[in-house]
């Protein structure tokens, strides 16, 4: 396999976007793309959606993508595996330039989901549920995240503070990140005594409906400085692993073994241990999410993911920041396009680039964590700059 470089990354402002369709996100975080890069053509395009269908009725975006970028006749294939949608598209890109079935690659992750109200957008998201076993008898998202928070609570004494401290944190950065979809601070009160959705998760414990996309373009790494003047990022490890999609079958209902998994694979592709990572990007989808993450992923020991955040060790300035872009809590979170936003944050900050005072310290290796349902489906990849 060829060593992949990431040359060319591209994202639009993320939130309520009334005024544009889902072809024109995905047309402006290519174009972005493109420009970046310095190129005005690729070899083949991958899609990262999970909905369309349900959120805009438009399907068929392996041909949309394409021809609004304004690239065809290049080949476009969607990629879907529910909220990991884009880290499992990011994965095909990377493993079709690895290959060397082709040099130039892009991939986009795109969702447009304003335009349903909010009972079918919970409809179109329990899709990526157990139909039979868990939406069927009327489990939601936010009702399986509480069980997962309630769960981990009574195991481990994690406290209703340490959950909100992670909405607090990540508004923080968002706060700083002018692309992010929530731009501003929240406080652990606020957090708690907001609107309950499902106990003890309120709304400010849950990422909101967004509508976005994110661009990034792979090539050959021995070829990127040919191309592109910007640092080298190259991408050092790819993991993907799944877990049952049902809750109720897991031995652990607080532990995510598909992550676990897929971040193993990709530290060993990257020859690299946890403790080698400067940064990561998780899917915070709910606070919860964020501190099972980081355990998961062996940043912290299991159990102390609530501690370490209230303590500031995944603040932008802890030994492990987590989600400097303000993550899917305050950033938002278009379920196609968050893993491939995860790595155009990744490249800002191994460029040095990220915006208005959120850049990390020292950020030379990135790790991007993005997953599916309740942790059904989860992708980890590792980035290093040269």
């Amino acid at each position: 396999m060829r060593d992949v470089a990431v040359i060319g990354i591209g994202m639009n402002k993320w939130g309520e976007v009334w005024e544009k369709s889902i072809s024109d996100l995905i047309a402006e975080s290519a174009l972005l793309a493109l420009d970046d890069a310095g190129l005005d053509k690729v070899d083949a395009m991958y899609i990262g959606c999970m909905s369309s269908g349900l959120f805009t009725d438009q399907e068929h975006l392996g041909s949309i993508g394409p021809d609004y970028a304004g690239i065809c006749p290049t080949p476009g294939t969607r990629v879907e595996s529910a909220c990991a949608s884009g880290g499992a598209a990011i994965r095909s890109g990377f493993l079709h330039v690895a290959s060397g079935a082709s040099d130039i690659v892009m991939v986009v992750g795109v969702e447009k989901m304003t335009d349903v109200d909010g009972a079918k957008a919970t409809f179109a998201l329990a899709t990526a549920a157990d139909q039979e076993y868990e939406v069927f008898h009327g489990v939601t998202f936010p009702g399986l995240y509480a069980m997962m928070a309630n769960h981990h609570m009574n195991k481990y004494c994690t406290t209703r503070d340490q959950l909100a401290q992670v909405a607090v944190k990540n508004h923080k950065n968002g706060k700083l990140n002018p692309l992010a979809q929530f731009q501003m601070d929240v406080t652990l009160d606020q957090v708690k005594n907001a609107v309950m959705v499902s106990d003890p998760l309120t709304i400010l414990d849950c990422s909101p409906i967004t509508d976005g996309a994110a661009a990034v373009i792979l090539c050959p790494a021995d070829k990127a400085k040919s191309i592109s003047k910007k640092r080298v990022v190259k991408v050092k490890g790819s993991g993907h692993a799944s877990d049952t999609i049902q809750l109720a079958q897991r031995k652990d209902l607080s532990y995510l073994k598909s992550t676990e998994i897929a971040a193993k694979k990709a530290l060993e592709m990257a020859g690299r241990k946890i403790g080698d990572i400067n940064f990561a990007e998780v899917h915070d989808c709910f606070t919860i999410a964020e501190i099972m993450v980081v355990e998961a992923l062996g940043a912290v020991e299991v159990g102390k993911g609530g501690p370490a955040t209230m303590d500031g060790v995944t603040a932008v300035d802890g030994k492990f920041p987590v989600n400097a872009s303000g993550g899917l809590k305050s950033k938002g979170h278009p379920v196609g396009a968050t893993g491939v936003a995860q790595i155009v944050e990744l490249v800002k900050q191994i460029r040095g680039t990220a915006e208005k005072g959120r850049q990390v310290k020292n950020a030379n290796i990135g790790l991007a964590q993005n997953m599916g349902g309740s942790g059904a489906s989860s992708v980890v990849h590792i980035l290093e700059g040269e």
